[in-house]
């Protein structure tokens, strides 16, 4: 019922993380099993520093469309994300768990929820996790990236002396809730 022309390929998390979907999916003739199924018996499993940045991980940002119709760009999650509606895709769903480790230009090919055959096409992956870590791994070091951040303590603006306290006898400095 599905069909993939080329492996995918998944970094050692993805595929971790496909494998308990597959043991908790609660039967076979659920659409994910199928998808599942198939990813995890066509997948090529690299380390996240091997990944092309040309494939679609989890958290990656790409640009899809669906039977041909008009592109979308999502960010591939998890899980359910509440906010801002339309941004994510989660890996529970059967578009979000068929474009995870496809490479740019690939199809996927899956039976929906209603019976017909849905071909999910890549365009574009904007964004890759794994790429832009291997991107600020490979800047060179700076004092600003190297160092921890220092903090400035700045005097009031409004004047230049300090404020004085005083502590009354019995040492107990809190006015109270009078003096709000």
């Amino acid at each position: 019922m599905t069909n993939s022309k080329n492996t995918c390929l998944l970094t050692t998390k993805d595929f971790t993380i496909l494998e308990v979907m597959r043991d908790r999916c609660p039967g076979r003739d659920d659409p994910l099993a199928l998808i599942l199924k198939l990813k995890l018996e066509t997948a090529q499993v690299m380390f996240w520093d091997d990944i092309p940045a040309t494939v679609a991980t989890l958290s990656s940002r790409v640009t899809f469309s669906s039977n041909g119709r008009e592109a979308d760009t999502r960010v591939i999650s998890h899980d359910e994300m509440s906010a801002p509606v339309g941004l994510f895709l989660p890996i529970s769903t059967v578009r979000g768990l068929a474009l995870i480790g496809l490479s740019e230009g690939q199809e996927f090919v899956f039976i929906n929820g209603d019976g017909h055959e849905e071909r999910i096409r890549l365009h574009t992956v904007h964004y890759q996790p794994e790429a832009a870590k291997r991107e600020r791994e490979a800047l060179p070091p700076s004092p600003s990236r190297s160092e921890k951040p220092k903090l400035r303590v700045i005097s009031g603006a409004l004047d230049s002396q300090p404020r004085q306290f005083t502590l009354r006898g019995d040492g107990f400095d809190d006015p109270g809730p009078s003096a709000a």
